[in-house]
């Protein structure tokens, strides 16, 4: 399943040059990660749990500039989950065009040891109805 996420381009977001800045698309991304979890898992259960989704590497390939008042649409899918991390794929794009794309991994960590633990259970469920 593919969630979409609108973001409006302000004048905050620009750098010198006039369009998005670079760090900005992390945001953008994460603020569509976090819809998109939201919707198909509850992380104060997972807080309960003493559980936490934790992101380990970002890769992200810059395409176009987006520049004030474009309207981004970032498209987030789960496109792999193992034992032990996922990772999900996010595309930015203005209309059509695609402006951005990232692949996201993260882990599952205890919050107490600090390590990563095996994707397992209703854990699993929650993050495969992410799909």
């Amino acid at each position: 399943m593919e969630h979409r996420t609108e973001i409006k381009v302000r004048g905050y977001h620009l750098d010198l040059y006039g369009h998005v800045n670079n760090a900005r698309y992390l945001e953008f991304l994460e603020e569509a990660r976090w819809r998109m979890v939201e919707k198909g898992s509850s992380l104060e259960s997972w807080r309960r749990r003493g559980l936490a989704f934790v992101i380990v590497k970002i890769a992200i390939n810059y395409r176009r500039g987006a520049v004030l008042d474009d309207v981004l649409t970032i498209e987030s899918r789960l496109a792999r989950l193992g034992g032990r991390s996922g990772v999900i794929a996010q595309d930015v794009k203005r209309g059509e065009e695609m402006v951005a794309d990232a692949e996201v991994t993260f882990v599952v960590m205890d919050m107490a040891t600090g390590s990563a633990v095996g994707i397992e259970g209703a854990v699993r469920e929650e993050l495969e109805s992410l799909g």
